[in-house]
């Protein structure tokens, strides 16, 4: 595997807050982060393949802040995930710690996605490479709260809510008020909607997870830049608007294959096909008006 089938989009980690370092990988554009404490690192997602986490791997070694002590998944998806057992076999039986749907999920879900890549033939660079990847499951899981310590430095993981699956959870490290939001927030791309999404909740979880900052907050998104509480709320507002739209569709009525034509929306069409179909799915049935047949 050569080197430049992962090229950076910037060098390594780079340190946002005390003790807080982020890299941004360009397949994905996706951020790994290293959370360091008086007993060594928490690495935050490990990247989407055994080979990606071998280059995060030689990164957190460049970076010589300390060894790697527990992993946590922000949610399921295996861009965050498939680099598991990379880290357990350069540093043991550390802890991989998620929310109990996440690791459901990844078991459920895991292994098909590789069927799915199996199946597409010839079309993804990165195919051999996510085949090749043993999935870890997160063996210290919890519902809604759960306390890591580093020694030094407590790191808080919350579940706030469903939003971009069922399992996401954010971290926060108060000391250097500093929150890593997961997929919840993204700057590069408005937030993806899967099969797997709650667009009717999102908006209320982004509301917990606004609880859990200050006007000062580094706020460390899955994809792309550190953003602070403004940005958050800003797509806390999107995301609502997008709920209250999808609410407002069915409640009159308007058959769920019109429906992404029949409004504005904040986001271009085609991303939004899938989380209005979810929004029509989870809505009660008693907001919405059934045609009559």
């Amino acid at each position: 595997m050569t080197a430049h089938t992962h090229s950076h989009t910037g060098e390594g980690f780079r340190e946002v807050a005390d003790r807080v370092w982020v890299a941004r990988y360009a397949w994905f554009d996706v951020n790994v982060t290293l959370v360091g404490g008086a007993l060594g690192l928490l690495v935050v997602d490990t990247h989407g393949s055994g080979a990606a986490a071998r280059e995060v791997l030689h990164d957190v070694r460049r970076l010589g802040a300390g060894e790697v002590v527990g992993v946590v998944n922000t949610h399921w998806h295996f861009d965050h995930t498939f680099g598991n057992a990379t880290f357990r076999e350069a540093y043991g039986e550390v802890p991989v710690h998620a929310h109990e749907n996440a690791r459901d999920e990844l078991e459920r879900w895991g292994e098909r996605l590789k069927q799915r890549v199996r199946d597409h033939e010839g079309e993804d660079p990165h195919r051999d490479e996510v085949l090749a990847t043993e999935i870890v499951l997160p063996d210290q899981t919890f519902s809604s709260a759960r306390v890591v310590d580093l020694g030094d430095r407590a790191v808080e993981l919350v579940h706030p809510g469903r939003g971009h699956t069922s399992g996401d959870l954010v971290l926060r490290v108060p000391d250097a008020d500093v929150l890593l939001a997961g997929d919840l927030v993204e700057e590069s791309a408005p937030p993806s909607m899967n099969d797997d999404a709650w667009p009717m909740d999102w908006p209320l979880t982004l509301d917990v997870v606004l609880g859990l900052t200050t006007p000062a907050t580094v706020v460390v998104p899955g994809h792309g830049l550190p953003v602070d509480r403004d940005f958050v709320e800003t797509q806390r507002g999107e995301l609502g608007i997008v709920a209250e739209t999808i609410r407002d569709l069915a409640g009159r009525g308007i058959p769920v294959e019109e429906a992404v034509q029949a409004a504005d929306w904040p986001w271009e069409r085609e991303r939004l096909e899938t989380a209005v179909r979810r929004g029509y799915e989870q809505l009660p049935r008693s907001q919405k008006r059934l045609p009559l047949v």
